[in-house]
């Protein structure tokens, strides 16, 4: 088996084994990237030479007799994760230069860990993106079909393990943006819940809404990612302090008895046929397994696009007031004084749909709309908030489709926001309450594209999903196959 098509376990019994050692593990994955990045886009800076002294690193902390799960394990993280010494773009023209001073926590943690950083993934503009069309550093391409998108805003995070250009990645969900593009690109991704990954380090794009969560090829992988990211951080003041249980040992339990609530809001006439037929054959699968269904409704599930770009948006109009070309970041030379130089910096390093978005926000937030758009948004979405806990009372987890079609053509949807923003209809509800939910490989489309299911638990029950996911993955073949590149 190539080095590059293993999961984490596989690989790090051989560096555990001393089989293998992690510069050769490395090695064969930067090799592996520079054969296909030209195909795939994946990458926006490749970290050859770090990735190398930390491999070498790894490989005397293993010899002296310390191989923790990811010690030694190449793995990469999307852009918008600050990386100290390393370019951090998020994707953006106005970070073209930027040098971070210190790390984002969860990449400090799986680098405590002895993890070793390839280099920095492609993404959507400040994460804003369904498609990974809208990054100032060119489009990420589907290893599926490169005609095609990869998802987004974690593009480049989906596509580099579905191209075996990583073992595993990190990506971050706003309202999707793990969960779409790992079920277009047909690998594992998950959004845990609002306060069970440190955002500290993570450039903000919806503070209330940004999560930290893991790419990868299998649960157990997820499981053991998760593990290795999860945690109080006192740096983060929306980090909750709840223990972190070992989430790769409870994947066994199987789901005999489990209670599946199926939202009739997300099951409807729109529906692509194939996702359709993947859903019913899930649900058959489940059945077979010993799972119970429960039908449900979540009433509001209608106004959750709306409510999320009002919030969004407006948090983000706030957020990316920071990118003036004064502290950091691109700054125009052509200004004569400081508003001209702010005014040309901000309209030369930000892309047409972050300008979109700001605008949006900050008519949002304006004097006279505040209360009609902002105020009245926010208690929307404490209704759809309280539509999950209801249900939650009868339910374990829920299962729902992911997106309402496999990935489209590249240039389809560019030209049309609102088409753009209506892919992630089943996705963003989540992010709106906070909880957590994950994507996982379940069937094809008729040309052959992934299509991903998605469960939804509980606030803090990861181990419900995760578990539900594994009992999935180990009843069917989905998660096996590869792209062909």
């Amino acid at each position: 088996m190539n080095i590059f098509d293993m999961n984490i376990q596989e690989l790090h019994m051989l560096l555990k084994k001393k089989q293998l050692s992690s510069v050769e593990a490395t090695t064969a994955m930067l090799e592996r990237i520079e054969s296909i990045e030209p195909q795939i886009g994946s990458f926006i800076t490749v970290t050859h030479e770090q990735a190398l002294t930390a491999a070498a690193a790894a490989d005397r902390q293993i010899a002296a007799g310390e191989c923790h799960r990811l010690t030694g394990i190449p793995l990469a993280i999307k852009d918008i994760f600050l990386t100290e010494g390393i370019l951090t773009t998020c994707g953006s023209r106005i970070l073209d230069n930027f040098i971070p001073p210190y790390s984002a926590t969860s990449w400090e943690k799986l680098r405590d860990s002895g993890a070793v950083l390839l280099g920095k993934l492609n993404q959507d503009e400040f994460a804003m993106g369904s498609s990974n069309e809208s990054s100032a550093y060119g489009i990420t391409r589907n290893p599926w079909d490169t005609s095609r998108i990869p998802g987004g805003s974690s593009g480049g995070s989906a596509a580099a393990v579905a191209a075996r250009q990583a073992i595993a990645t990190l990506g971050t969900d706003t309202g999707g943006s793990i969960r779409q593009p790992a079920s277009h690109c047909g690998c594992v991704g998950l959004k845990p819940t609002y306060g069970r990954v440190s955002r500290y380090g993570v450039i903000a794009y919806a503070s209330s809404l940004d999560q930290v969560g893991p790419l990868t090829r299998d649960v157990t992988d997820c499981a053991i990612m998760l593990e290795a990211i999860a945690g109080y951080d006192p740096k983060d003041s929306t980090s909750v302090d709840t223990p972190v249980p070992d989430y790769a040992a409870a994947l066994a339990g199987g789901v005999k008895g489990l209670k599946i609530g199926l939202p009739k809001e997300y099951f409807i006439a729109g529906l692509d046929p194939d996702v359709q037929k993947t859903m019913q054959a899930a649900i058959e699968t489940y059945r077979r397994l010993g799972a119970e269904f429960v039908d449900i409704s979540l009433p509001h599930t209608d106004y959750a696009v709306a409510t999320y770009y009002l919030i969004a948006t407006a948090e983000a109009s706030s957020n990316l007031a920071r990118y003036e070309g004064v502290r950091f970041g691109h700054r125009s030379d052509k200004a004569e004084g400081l508003i001209d130089m702010m005014t040309r910096s901000r309209s030369e390093g930000f892309g047409s749909e972050v300008k979109r978005r700001i605008m949006l926000g900050t008519y949002a937030l304006s004097s006279g709309y505040y209360d009609a758009y902002y105020v009245k948004a926010q208690k929307v979405r404490t209704l759809i908030m309280n539509d999950f806990m209801a249900a939650f009372a009868n339910v374990d987890v829920m299962l729902t489709p992911v997106a309402p079609t496999p990935a489209f053509k590249i240039g389809e949807k560019i030209n049309d926001p609102l088409q753009m923003y209506l892919s992630d209809i089943f996705t963003i509800p989540v992010n709106l309450a906070g909880t957590c939910a994950m994507s996982l490989p379940a069937g094809f489309s008729a040309d052959g594209l992934p299509i991903g299911l998605q469960l939804i638990g509980k606030p803090f029950s990861e181990e419900a999903i995760l578990q539900a996911a594994y009992a999935f993955e180990q009843a069917t073949e989905w998660h096996k196959r590869k792209a062909v590149i």
